[in-house]
């Protein structure tokens, strides 16, 4: 009795369907660890966070929303899953779509904390564009301000379209952040691309101080 053959082309087509399975299966996992890992930092369990990072996943991962996972943990203020991603090789100086780096949302949701761990590992305070020194003084994060310039910010670096920390502090009526500026060396007759200064904007607020501090410090 003959026993028929298999053709070799049904065969090399199985093979086939099998291994785009198992590719989008293996797909599948990997994005699902993946919404698992930015999970498990935003709610810090750093013990998962690890388990993931022994697993490969890859610290400089970036979410659906563009957000790096250092970002992430920054901006959730989350300094054990912080530390935990500082310990790998992490690109610190990450930012998302916005332009936004760790330092920086750490700097505008007011933790020195973690800008002092993401500093000890080489975090850079002069950013091109907007930058950590902004974001606080927008906030009034005054600690935050003295940290920064220590650690060697441009008290007069500004933004693209000109803006600077003491036109930021002036326009969100921060009275102990612009004198602190001020006392620093800030520039108070700067203006930005539309022609406004942080005199300009202080007069817009409701803290007449902040429009004589200003004046006495040679705001025209």
């Amino acid at each position: 009795m003959r026993t028929e053959r298999r053709p070799q082309r049904v065969t090399a087509f199985a093979a086939w369907v099998a291994a785009i399975f198992l590719l989008v299966a293996s797909s599948a996992r990997a994005q699902s660890a993946l919404e698992d890992f930015f999970i498990y930092i935003a709610n810090d369990r750093t013990d998962d966070v690890k388990a993931l990072l022994a697993r490969g996943i890859d610290p400089d991962s970036v979410d659906k929303n563009g957000d790096p996972a250092i970002v992430t943990a920054a901006r959730s203020g989350k300094i054990e899953t912080l530390g935990v991603l500082l310990a790998t090789k992490v690109n610190v100086n990450a930012r998302n779509r916005y332009g936004d780096s760790a330092l920086m949302v750490a700097a505008l949701g007011g933790r020195l904390d973690l800008i002092k761990k993401l500093r000890a590992r080489g975090a850079n305070v002069n950013q091109q564009g907007w930058n950590a020194l902004i974001y606080a003084a927008t906030g009034g994060h005054d600690a935050i301000v003295a940290y920064l310039l220590a650690e060697g910010a441009d008290v007069d670096a500004a933004a693209p379209n000109g803006t600077t920390a003491l036109m930021m502090a002036a326009r969100e009526g921060r009275v102990s952040t612009v004198d602190l500026l001020v006392a620093r060396g800030a520039d108070v007759a700067h203006r930005n691309d539309s022609g406004a200064s942080a005199l300009d904007w202080a007069k817009r607020t409701n803290e007449p101080r902040l429009a004589e501090r200003l004046r006495r410090a040679g705001a025209r």
